[in-house]
């Protein structure tokens, strides 16, 4: 009897050890999971806060400004941190630029509702239009930030992030979808092609013109040009298309 409520006084011990030892591991694990989630959120603000100073550098002073010293005490950390969350200021200026991309499209879209919905060729072209037009008027804008859209080149041998591509290929969607409406029996690859001339014809006024690459162009007269090219343009595609 004595030995059996030895035993059976040994098992329970064991019991309440594996016990409290389960609480111990869980509590562990649950402090290492609150710990990575703590620096996972520090990363995540450092990063935010990095991209806020590099954004404003750039809105004052352009993409050539830009200094990992200056970054650094602008978002209040050590010059080496910024390594410890952006791989470098390549990383750092594209994520700037996904943030222009993410208000250039803002603009695009709320442009394109302000018209009475509608179908066929003639409201495709007003959209065209519009979103042409929105396009004219963040450049002016922001011009800072959309400059640098086109200046940042990645260094040899490092290819755009596919995220990014990403981003940059939604904003060609708006356009490839009201291209079908012009277009409708051409192929998907053709109107790619196509949403890439629309865009470098829209492109290159907006350059010449707020660049002032041959002569000074009043706003007004900008945003008239971009008007009659884009409506020129979309016409002459219903007329090839029929």
């Amino acid at each position: 009897m004595f030995t059996f409520i030895h035993i059976r006084e040994q098992c329970s011990s064991v019991f309440l050890n594996i016990v409290h030892g389960g609480a111990i591991v869980t509590k562990m694990a649950a402090n290492q999971a609150v710990s990575e989630t703590t620096t996972d959120q520090r990363r995540a603000r450092l990063r935010d806060a990095l991209v806020a100073a590099a954004e404003e550098t750039i809105t004052q002073h352009g993409l050539g400004s830009l200094r990992a010293r200056a970054l650094a005490e602008g978002a209040g950390c050590a010059v080496g941190a910024i390594y410890n969350v952006v791989e470098d200021l390549d990383d750092l200026v594209l994520l700037v630029n996904a943030r222009t991309l993410t208000a250039l499209e803002r603009d695009l879209v709320a442009a394109d509702r302000t018209g009475e919905p509608a179908e066929g060729p003639n409201a495709a072209i007003g959209r065209l239009v519009r979103m042409a037009l929105a396009y004219l008027d963040f450049a002016a804008a922001q011009t800072p930030r959309w400059r640098t859209l086109f200046e940042h080149r990645m260094p040899a041998g490092r290819e755009v992030p596919a995220w990014y591509r990403e981003q940059q290929q939604r904003l060609f969607a708006y356009v490839e979808e009201l291209l079908l409406e012009l277009q409708a029996d051409e192929s998907r690859v053709r109107r790619t092609l196509l949403a890439r001339s629309l865009f470098s014809a829209v492109h290159g006024l907006v350059v010449l013109g707020l660049e002032e690459k041959l002569q000074a162009i009043p706003l007004p007269v900008l945003r008239e040009q971009v008007r009659f090219v884009v409506t020129a343009i979309g016409r002459g595609m219903v007329t090839a298309g029929k």
